[in-house]
């Protein structure tokens, strides 16, 4: 399929890769015993996943067992293109579906995974080498977001991140909560100050990277688990002033949808003027804060709350839960939920200028 030339650039703000064996080639020698092992299902309690699939295959990562089936797009997408065996594949679905740029995130790592600093350091380096070769198979189609070992010393952080920007990597990606800490922590700062000065945005993707409350959950749909932990996050950073502290740092808040905005926006106001804080006019604009909205949401009770310069969307590529809408980019400009130049806006320039492409 030939593109457009002439239609406005579409920037899927939020696609996945899945990972696979592959992905931990890139390892180190030494490293090799934090090697993510692939177990297969034989007995016992069975699980489903999010298509009704019985999950046969899991992950072993530092000896615990995280899923590997249970949120996959099996119905529109194949393995070729979900798991980068093939990046022409993916490329020629992008085609498809008019997507000119999308930008990776991972998705074994939207959970918790290890508080060992040095498997850290191996498993998240050896997937960082892996998007970089990705990268530069279609660098003018596919960009990623850095997972930041966060456990080690800042001069193997800064020496990751400025590798990474070096070879497409756009933004860096957090959860809601890390190292069983809050974002608002200082011991994030080193990371948003090296992520200022790179010009790297910072992803805060659903999930959760924090054993106690991930695990506190359990078999939990995922809602508290993995979305309110976002939400909370950027109330918190707020309310630290947090985003002030980095006036050049720009944050997303990814595949949360944007229905929660007016509801936090209102709690800060009467919060703000209780302190005798100054509430601005459009405080997620004011901050360099940006949110991934779904078709789904009431476009216009948000835009009551904020600008429409605030908001992206992404398709959710490679998952099926209830974020992910793989026409979600088309839907936005035929359904007319938004007027067409603010749909314009939404899929290009305002995710343009989120990840760093203007």
């Amino acid at each position: 399929m030939q593109r457009n030339t002439m239609r406005l650039t579409t920037i899927d703000a939020d696609a996945h890769v899945i990972e696979q064996p592959y992905t931990w080639s890139f390892m180190e020698e030494a490293d090799r015993a934090f090697l993510p092992m692939v177990v297969n299902y034989a007995s016992g309690h069975e699980r489903y996943g999010a298509q009704g699939n019985l999950q046969k295959e899991f992950w072993v990562v530092d000896g615990r067992l995280q899923a590997k089936e249970a949120n996959l797009g099996l119905d529109n997408t194949t393995v070729e293109s979900r798991e980068m065996r093939d990046v022409s594949a993916r490329i020629k679905h992008m085609d498809e579906l008019e997507i000119d740029v999308q930008v990776l995130y991972p998705t074994l790592f939207l959970r918790p995974i290890t508080q060992n600093p040095r498997a850290e350091y191996a498993i998240f380096h050896s997937y960082n080498r892996w998007l970089a070769e990705i990268w530069k198979k279609a660098p003018d189609r596919l960009r990623w977001v850095v997972i930041p070992p966060l456990y080690s010393p800042e001069s193997v952080l800064r020496a990751e991140l400025e590798w990474a920007k070096d070879n497409g990597a756009c933004g860096v990606f957090m959860r809601g909560q890390e190292c069983e800490r809050r974002l608002s922590d200082p011991y994030f700062e080193p990371l948003y100050r090296i992520a200022e000065e790179l010009n790297l945005m910072v992803g805060i993707h659903s999930g959760n990277g924090a054993f106690q409350t991930h695990d506190f959950f359990g078999d939990e749909a995922g809602f508290n688990k993995f979305k309110l932990p976002c939400v909370g996050a950027l109330h918190d950073l707020l309310m630290k002033g947090t985003p002030a502290n980095f006036p050049k740092l720009r944050w997303g808040f990814i595949e949360i949808s944007a229905q929660w905005v007016p509801y936090l926006l209102n709690d800060l106001k009467i919060r703000f003027q209780r302190r005798g804080k100054r509430f601005t006019s459009d405080m997620l604009k004011d901050n360099n804060v940006y949110v991934a909205c779904q078709v789904t949401d009431d476009f216009d009770h948000i835009l009551k709350y904020t600008a429409g310069d605030t908001l992206v969307i992404g398709t959710d590529y490679g998952h099926h839960d209830t974020s992910a809408q793989i026409e979600a980019l088309r839907m936005l400009r035929e359904n007319g939920e938004v007027d067409a130049a603010l749909a314009d806006r939404i899929l290009g320039e305002n995710a343009a200028r989120l990840y760093g492409f203007d």
